[in-house]
């Protein structure tokens, strides 16, 4: 396993392996300023992490001996680039912006400090203090329209909320570089209002072709990748970065369960594989997934790991960047005539689908999703064919009841009222007597 400079990994009591960086003593000695620091058990943000960390590490060293600092790494504080470097080693960043992510992030943050002024220097190199609500308005203004004059309401809507929180986050570390006076330049910027489109969601057939044939061209990760998403509506940066293991699948705690750990909300969803029925049967809810699963090699502890294809004998298997499951995805996708949607989010997605097409209660859902809110369980509900002909049928028939209901109460007085008159007259008719 390759490590980035400075990085040294540590075997931990759970067989877990953690990364740290540490600076040299020489340097420490010193008085490097970049600090030493836990980088998690997640090999690739590790990775992530000390390439910014050691980019401040050389902006330091350069400046120690004296030497001309070039490089974007070493911007100059106080300025909108400063602003986004510290944000970028900030714990809001590191702990809760998901590693497929960062790629949309940097580009964000590079179209706005690589946006020219009226004067012609870039943004990024203007102090924080000069950016104010008016310029907000006036660079998102400028950003939403492209060079070809092509509107990109979305690229710009994702810059402003990105400034927003980086402005916010920043300005809580190092309130010294902010004008007390003017408040958060990118708060209250108003956005074109447009159409979000819906994600993708592909279907269980489509899902199972793409795992099938990937097991016949040599590419088992990615099969299983596919239908973790799909059956147990994992994340796939989830599943690629290494938080499902062989100790969550059919452990001897849990023979007959998979435990499934969603990063982002925290949470864990222990889903049921089998069921052992009154007669001694046992019914397998998930057999075509966990034939799947059977094809897996077990190269460590995660289930998904890449074993180098030049030296496979030599070296530790180590997680898959997500790029390259990507890159995977997309040419087993061609090679088997899926349409072009098909990523493992799609897969995902189709999964949440199947959920609302089962006709499945919210709770429900949620229970299998381990989404914490029904707003959020929604937004991946597919108003599918399938789920409307369902809907429509439930409204019409309680349409029907209600209809039945109430010709049922107008019925009812008009045939009180007829029996009363019927008495009424037949007591007028009877002869009186004495005793009645």
């Amino acid at each position: 396993m390759e490590l980035p400079r400075h990085v040294r990994p540590k075997r931990l009591a759970s067989g877990a392996t953690a990364f740290y960086y540490d600076v040299p003593q020489r340097y420490r000695a010193i008085k490097c300023p970049v600090p030493n620091e836990p980088l998690g058990t997640d090999y690739a943000a590790a990775c992530e992490k000390a390439k910014t960390l050691n980019g401040l590490f050389d902006e330091w060293d350069q400046q120690r001996k004296g030497l001309p600092i070039s490089t974007p790494m070493a911007p100059k504080i106080g300025t909108v680039d400063w602003l986004f470097r510290e944000y970028k080693v900030s714990l809001a960043y590191t702990k809760k912006v998901a590693m497929r992510s960062r790629g949309d992030y940097e580009k964000s943050m590079a179209l706005l400090c690589d946006t020219l002024t009226k004067v012609g220097d870039r943004v990024g190199s203007r102090a924080i203090r000069s950016i104010s609500p008016n310029g907000a308005d006036k660079l998102y203004a400028k950003i939403v329209i492209n060079k070809d004059g092509e509107r990109r309401d979305r690229t710009a809507e994702k810059v402003v909320i990105l400034c927003r929180k980086a402005w916010r986050v920043v300005h809580r570390l190092h309130p010294e570089y902010f004008d007390k006076a003017m408040p958060n330049p990118w708060t209250g910027v108003t956005m074109e209002t447009r159409t979000k489109a819906k994600k993708p969601a592909v279907t269980r057939e489509q899902v199972y072709t793409f795992a099938r044939g990937c097991i016949e061209h040599g590419e088992v990760q990615a099969a299983a990748v596919a239908v973790i998403c799909f059956e147990w509506l994992q994340r796939p940066e989830n599943i690629i970065g290494g938080h499902i293991t062989w100790n969550d699948y059919r452990s001897k705690a849990a023979p007959t369960i998979i435990r499934v750990a969603h990063h982002k909300t925290g949470t864990v969803a222990p889903h049921p594989l089998e069921e052992k029925q009154p007669d001694g049967s046992v019914v397998k809810f998930y057999a075509d997934a966990e034939e799947i699963l059977s094809r897996l090699p077990r190269l460590g502890v995660p289930m998904i790991l890449l074993k180098k294809k030049r030296n496979p004998d030599k070296g530790r298997a180590v997680p898959y960047a997500f790029v390259t499951m990507q890159h995977i995805v997309q040419v087993m996708r061609k090679k088997l005539g899926l349409p072009d949607y098909f990523t493992h989010d799609a897969c995902r997605h189709g999964g949440m689908t199947e959920l609302e097409e089962a006709e499945l209660t919210d709770g429900q859902g949620r229970a299998l999703s381990t989404h914490k809110t029904q707003q959020s369980y929604e937004g991946y509900a597919k108003r599918t064919e399938k789920r409307m002909l369902s809907a429509t049928r439930k409204r019409h028939a309680h349409r029907l009841a209600e209809t039945a209901a109430l010709e049922a109460a107008k019925n009812e007085p008009e045939t009180s009222v007829r029996n009363e008159t019927a008495d009424s007259v037949r007591n007028e008719k009877r002869p009186f007597t004495a005793s009645g």
